[in-house]
């Protein structure tokens, strides 16, 4: 689990490394003060030096405290993780230019060398922000009797809507089945429950609530349906009669 960041810190054993010995182990954790952290001066490295010492696990811990690990009474995985993290991020530090350039360099060689995709698909190429588009989308709008949004993508989903339910295959050959019955509701008349305090707002939270109990009362209508199909499985229980068995 270590190994990529201990290849990126050029460390020899990185490929064999194994968190599960404990000479591997305290190697590493000098090899990563010596090397990269540097937090100590190097005659008061000597307690990590000492790495068959009975005491080495104090001065370990000692050395956690020292660089700040907020990890000191948890598994060795995650210090050993948060040492490493620190080292990578102190040597970027150090060279920041260096590791810039080449991760610049790396991008660009990725773009290059990447295949270039040829779709068939037309709106694979289209320029969704450009003046062009907006414009066209506004002009769909217009013909579909659709209020235009500030936000052209908005626009854009709003037209979607009412061509899936109002000019789908089905709507086309019995347009009755979208066109709406009956007499309008006044929505000025509906019942707010509070009090916005300006007319314009009173309006608008009319009609956000009136759309909240349309999406309630289809959503039970899906529910109602689900309810009735299952009811005609367990309802219609399948027997197979030559199973059957008479007498004893």
């Amino acid at each position: 689990m270590f190994k990529r960041k201990l290849c990126a810190l050029e460390y020899v054993n990185a490929e064999s490394f194994n968190i599960s010995d404990e000479k591997q182990f305290r190697s590493l954790i000098l090899w990563l003060e010596d090397q990269k952290i540097r937090h100590y001066k190097i005659e008061d490295r000597e307690g990590l030096r000492l790495i068959n010492s009975p005491d080495w696990d104090k001065n370990y811990k000692k050395f956690l405290a020292d660089v700040g690990c907020p990890f000191l009474n948890t598994k060795r995985n995650d210090q050993l993780e948060w040492l490493i993290c620190y080292a990578v991020n102190l040597e970027y530090s150090d060279n920041v230019d260096k590791y810039s350039k080449v991760t610049s360099s790396e991008i660009q060689k990725k773009k290059t060398d990447a295949p270039k995709m040829i779709s068939s698909n037309p709106l694979d190429n289209l320029d969704f922000e450009s003046e062009e588009f907006k414009k066209g989308v506004n002009s769909l709008a217009l013909m579909l009797n659709v209020t235009c949004h500030p936000d052209h993508l908005i626009t854009l989903q709003a037209i979607s809507k009412v061509i899936c339910e109002k000019l789908n295959s089905e709507a086309l050959k019995n347009p009755d089945l979208v066109i709406p019955k009956g007499k309008p509701f006044p929505f000025e008349q509906a019942d707010l429950g509070f009090n916005a305090g300006d007319k314009s707002l009173i309006d608008a939270g009319k009609i956000l609530r009136l759309i909240f109990i349309q999406d309630l009362r289809r959503l039970q209508t899906e529910i109602n349906e689900c309810i009735v199909e299952v009811q005609k499985v367990t309802a219609d229980p399948k027997t197979d009669t030559k199973l059957g068995k008479v007498g004893f």
